[in-house]
């Protein structure tokens, strides 16, 4: 599980200092799921959360709690069916989270949720799809930006590695035109890949526009640049030009993170501000 969903469940668990008025055991159960989850209990904080739900199905608090909890349980990577239905069942949590009349803070973070979750399952329009729906709940939000742009960079990139490996070529070697395989390759590749690097690139810009320290975007940029530029295989210039963006964005993102640990270590530093 992500850290940035994770850390929305402490938020929600300082609801339960304020009294509930709907009976003692809606609580307890939910303060025994809350107790079970913080010592990574996953197993039985489920068994509380989805207690809590049955005895006041309204309360969407407990939604996201439960739907945080099988999140937790969730191995991205792993295609078993146990691990899947796990992931339905915190999707289907979140989903109700999302639906309901929550605020919009807590809907931020049921789509965040869910999103993150399609990601992992490579199911890359319904988290482009979350994604969206959570930028619509705020505008200047950065991550939904950069994440989007994630999916548009990995969607394609297994497929044209082993397009690229079949023609033996090295990760470092460009593909040249005016060798008819390799041609093709890239006629093919620009086709069904020149969109999702476009959108790719617009939506990290936006992101570093919004956070403008954002390393990990700038990181995603750099490589966003490079897809671009190994579909630029009839224009060497421009392939270089991107190439050399590709490059400063590498500078750029060590900058950053350079920034980041001179300040978190109490030096004064000054951030670039990427153009």
């Amino acid at each position: 599980m992500s850290s940035r969903l994770r850390a929305s469940l402490p938020i929600i668990l300082a609801l339960l200092l304020v009294p509930i008025a709907h009976g003692q055991s809606y609580h307890e159960e939910l303060n025994l799921g809350a107790a079970a989850y913080k010592n990574s209990h996953y197993e039985e904080a489920i068994q509380h959360f989805r207690k809590a739900t049955e005895l006041d199905p309204s309360q969407m608090v407990a939604h996201m709690y439960l739907a945080t909890a099988y999140a937790s349980e969730y191995i991205p990577g792993v295609d078993s069916p146990d691990n899947m239905q796990v992931a339905e069942q915190a999707i289907e949590q979140y989903g109700m989270v999302f639906n309901s009349d929550a605020p919009g803070s807590t809907k931020l973070n049921a789509a965040k949720g869910m999103a993150y979750l399609y990601l992992n399952m490579k199911k890359w329009q319904e988290a482009r799809d979350c994604y969206q729906k959570a930028s619509g709940f705020d505008a200047n939000d950065p991550e939904p930006y950069y994440s989007i742009a994630v999916t548009d960079w990995t969607q394609p990139y297994q497929p044209r590695m082993e397009a690229r490996s079949q023609l033996n070529l090295r990760p470092e070697e460009h593909l040249d035109s005016s060798i008819p395989a390799q041609k093709k390759l890239c006629e093919d590749l620009r086709s069904k890949n020149s969109a999702l690097i476009e959108d790719g690139i617009t939506n990290l810009k936006e992101a570093i526009r919004l956070r403008p320290d954002y390393d990990d975007a700038m990181a995603y940029l750099n490589l966003m640049y490079r897809e671009r530029a190994d579909l630029e295989c009839d224009d060497p210039v421009a392939r270089e030009r991107d190439l050399k963006r590709a490059d400063d964005w590498v500078d750029k993102t060590l900058a950053v993170k350079k920034a980041k640990a001179e300040k978190s270590n109490g030096q004064s530093s000054t951030v670039p501000n990427p153009q």
